[in-house]
Parts: C-alpha cells; sequence; structure tokens
C-alpha cells in the first residue's frame, strides 16, 4: 500500500470522514454520503490525477467515478466484486476491508441504486450521465413522497 494511501486510510478510519484523498502534502476531505463527493469533484475539475483515496463504500458506479478522476490507487472499507473488476481493468490498485457480491441500499432492501445504474455500463464515460439520472429520479421520489 503506498504511504499516501495508507495517510488516507488513517483519516478515514478517524471516523469524522467518507471520503479522504492524499498525494503528497495535499489532502481532500469529504463529509458527504455516496456518490456525491466524487461527483462534486468531478464537476468542479478538481485534478486528481496520481492520488490515493480512501473511501467507505465502494460499489461500480464509484469504481467509475474514481477511475475518471485518474486516481492511482484506492482503499475502500467495503467495495463490491463489480467495482473491483472495473478498478482492476483500469489498473488502480485496490485494498479493502471486505468485498461483497453487491452494494445493498440504505435500507437494506434491494440493491445501490447507484451500482444499479450503472449495471449495464462498460466505459466509464458513459457512469456520471446515469448515475446523475438515478439521483435525480431519487430526489424525484423523495419529494413526491
Amino acid at each position: 500500500m503506498h504511504k499516501d494511501t495508507a495517510a488516507a486510510k488513517r483519516l478515514l478510519e478517524s471516523g469524522h470522514y467518507t471520503c479522504v484523498f492524499c498525494k503528497a502534502e495535499t489532502v481532500y476531505t469529504d463529509t458527504a454520503r455516496g456518490v456525491k463527493p466524487l461527483l462534486s469533484r468531478l464537476d468542479n475539475r478538481v485534478a486528481l490525477q496520481g492520488f490515493c483515496a480512501a473511501d467507505k463504500v465502494v460499489g461500480k458506479g464509484a469504481a467509475f467515478l474514481y477511475v475518471l478522476l485518474g486516481v492511482r490507487e484506492l482503499y475502500a472499507v467495503t467495495v463490491s466484486e463489480k467495482a473491483a473488476s472495473v478498478l482492476q481493468k483500469h489498473n488502480i490498485s485496490l485494498y479493502y476491508n471486505t468485498m461483497v457480491s453487491g452494494i445493498r441500499n440504505r435500507t437494506n432492501t434491494g440493491p445501490c441504486p447507484m451500482e444499479d445504474a450503472v449495471r449495464d455500463i462498460e466505459d466509464p464515460k458513459d457512469a456520471p450521465a446515469a448515475i446523475r439520472q438515478r439521483l435525480a429520479e431519487l430526489l424525484k421520489e423523495k419529494t413526491s413522497a
């Protein structure tokens, strides 16, 4: 494990963050849940090429976003098999605590909506649109409930 990944992992395990990026002396942290921190960095064109990251839960959707962000190595507390496959295909080193067949939604009643949104996607460039569409659908469901 790269020293920057180890540093990101230590910060993540401090309990204050959901997502951490480290490269030498540069550190970015986030407390937002899900894929929001990753989408925000993509939207704001935060340069993360060569960074190492740590995240609590990484499904296939998040894995695609990490590919697009250009991270070199990732530690995940929990990672799905499909996410691991995406990361391996794109030469991102992965360390994890637990690998699961699939990420579940927050109520544990079905699959993670983000992993489900990209289930048939193979090209990382196609993932953000599918993820944003699913987020919009979830927001619409929430506001109409």
